[in-house]
């Protein structure tokens, strides 16, 4: 499993998750620490202003208390992600259906190569493709307010 955290620009912390490791709240603490400490080696400027915020969904681990207890202890904004939307994940509309799309087709001889592979794929993505992918979302979170609560589907 990738765990991929990135922004207007490019990944800022990417990190794979060993086979057979449960994603639980206390491993996800540890990877929002170590995201902390990638914005501060990556965006000193957003560091500094703590001029930056997180769009997670609503998995159990992400709303876990001890997590929603350190993002407030260190004052990390957070957007709620509505329930049961993909469709306004940036991660599953946009990065991960282009990284497969990359990656389709190769025949890779163990998962430390897959690896390799993925990781050097998020570095070669364009900085215009991640502002592509929040132009989308604005988009679609537009779609959602402009429809005021109603559900609709392929419109």
């Amino acid at each position: 499993m990738l765990e991929v955290f990135f922004d207007y620009d490019s990944v800022i912390h990417s990190e794979f998750i060993p086979e057979g490791q449960t994603v639980n709240k206390e491993l996800y603490l540890e990877i929002l620490k170590r995201l902390r400490d990638a914005i501060r080696r990556n965006r000193p400027e957003k560091w500094a202003t703590n001029d930056w915020f997180l769009l997670h969904d609503n998995a159990p681990t992400h709303s876990a208390l001890i997590v929603k207890k350190y993002l407030a202890r260190h004052s990390v904004t957070t957007l709620d992600h509505p329930p049961y939307s993909p469709d306004l994940a940036p991660a599953d509309f946009y990065l991960f259906p282009r990284l497969k799309k990359k990656l389709k087709g190769h025949r890779f001889v163990d998962s430390d190569e897959v690896i390799e592979n993925a990781l050097k794929q998020l570095k070669d993505f364009s900085k215009n493709g991640f502002q592509e992918c929040f132009e989308q979302l604005y988009e679609r979170w537009k779609k959602c307010v402009d429809a005021a609560g109603k559900n609709f589907e392929g419109q």
